[in-house]
């Protein structure tokens, strides 16, 4: 069967770019071997952020008294915050399948696992697919830790570990970054004891320490357990319960173990030799700035790329550059955009353009300012100042090379600056704004204002 474009996987890109290139005529398939919607729909955005709304609620009750609201026999109901999570999940996979359906017969989609027999040639079950374009969107599964016995212990990812309907009594978590973070402080506020276990020194390894240390002390005040620097020598079931080893001897004992220790490319199962297709030594998809892969006629889109950016966003963003470079509108490519960023945890850490640990090991001149987020009049008005901000600006243009906020609503906030950075445009611009008050935005411009250069 022929088709102008076949697309593996119905990923944040896969879709946008499937239902859009038949508007515009061409003849479409789209294989999935699992569900629709990807990471995102399935085992990332949609399912976390509905159970962190829950712990989110959880704990604005629990310290309801701060602002003199006095609450009693506080309850979870953890089986009816799964239900509402998976409910919300059928929602967006349903969503999914009807954008799929709507766009017409021209478009078609295939269930099955995909394979390369040859250039620009698939199998999905033992139908044979010839394509004139191929666009791979098969996104990463969780990493397995190279640790001595996890084969042996009944270790979760993110996604099992949603599913379950009764409340882990203790959970260990391996890996301190994005995912880490978000699972540790949801179960704690369900009610969990929680232990994290990471080899970096650092929460969010890749952050400015500053940056990390402030979620540190937010965890810890919260009653999580941080062991940093610790590699971990083996894992071990006894007694119906996981214990570990660090390799200092530490010792720990949990009843559920949760691995969030990074992620990998869905690439083993596609045959890419086939097709002629290079892999790096991750076994992610090589692409150069325009998506275009080592196979004439063939790209790769979403987290398949990686090692980063990860994000949702990206690959929604992904679609719409490589459509334009297909359509011939536009030659963009992936580095020409800005990619912000946000871990939900609360406060949520949220960061936009370098570090300063990057600018330093790259030598780049810049000037910085930080302030505490109990700083802004509005975080002390709703009782929730936990946090700071820090901006770095170029000197002698005054545009941002990078910003970073831990606070409420960061993920709101950090987007003050995302089209200013695309721009090129002084932070002069947010200097000479009126800001209504009070309002979290507003710190972010006293935050620039605190740059000499700017200060009243």
């Amino acid at each position: 069967m022929k088709y102008d474009v076949f697309i593996i996987g119905t990923g944040q890109a896969g879709v946008p770019l499937a239902t859009r290139l038949v508007k515009v005529g061409k003849k479409v398939a789209i294989a999935e071997s699992g569900y629709l919607g990807g990471t995102c729909v399935n085992t990332g955005c949609t399912p976390t952020k509905t159970m962190i709304a829950s712990a989110k609620a959880m704990d604005v009750v629990r310290n309801a008294s701060r602002l003199g609201v006095r609450v009693s026999n506080l309850h979870i109901d953890f089986p009816y915050v799964v239900k509402r999570k998976n409910e919300i999940v059928r929602q967006w996979r349903e969503s999914v399948r009807e954008k799929i359906e709507d766009a017409g017969e021209n478009l078609s989609l295939i269930k099955g696992e995909a394979r390369f027999v040859g250039p620009k040639e698939i199998e999905v079950i033992e139908n044979r697919y010839k394509a004139d374009i191929v666009i791979i969107n098969t996104g990463t599964r969780p990493t397995i830790p190279p640790i001595r016995g996890i084969e042996s212990v009944p270790w979760h990812y993110n996604d099992t570990i949603m599913q379950l309907e009764e409340l882990p009594s203790r959970l260990l978590i391996i890996g301190g970054g994005y995912i880490g973070c978000e699972f540790a402080q949801m179960f704690r506020r369900f009610g969990s004891e929680v232990t994290i276990i990471e080899m970096a020194n650092h929460l969010l390894a890749t952050e400015d320490s500053d940056i990390s240390e402030t979620v540190e002390q937010v965890f810890r005040n919260e009653g999580i357990e941080l062991n940093l620097g610790k590699k971990i020598s083996g894992v071990a079931q006894k007694n119906g319960n996981i214990h570990m080893e660090l390799e200092d001897g530490i010792r720990l004992e949990g009843s559920h173990l949760l691995c969030a220790a990074g992620r990998t490319p869905n690439t083993d199962k596609l045959n890419c030799e086939a097709a002629g297709i290079e892999l790096d030594e991750r076994g992610y998809i090589v692409a150069d700035n325009f998506y275009r892969t080592s196979a004439d006629g063939v790209y790769a889109v979403g987290d398949v790329l990686g090692p980063f950016p990860q994000f949702t966003h990206s690959s929604w963003d992904d679609h719409r550059l490589l459509f334009d470079l297909l359509m011939n509108k536009g030659n963009r490519g992936r580095s020409d955009r800005v990619i912000p960023f946000t871990v939900f945890t609360d406060p949520q850490v949220a960061r936009v353009g370098k570090t300063q640990k990057e600018l330093d090991k790259e030598g780049i001149q810049y000037e910085i300012a930080t302030m505490p987020f109990e700083n802004v009049a509005r975080a002390i008005e709703i009782d929730e100042p936990e946090g700071m901000m820090k901006v770095l600006i170029q000197p002698e243009s005054e545009e941002l090379l990078g910003a970073a906020i831990v606070g409420a609503e960061a993920g709101e906030l950090i987007h003050i600056f995302v089209p200013l950075m695309y721009a090129h445009v002084s932070m002069r611009a947010i200097v000479e704004s009126e800001f209504v008050h009070p309002t979290f935005a507003e710190g972010v411009q006293s935050l620039v204002m605190r740059l000499p250069r700017y200060s009243l």
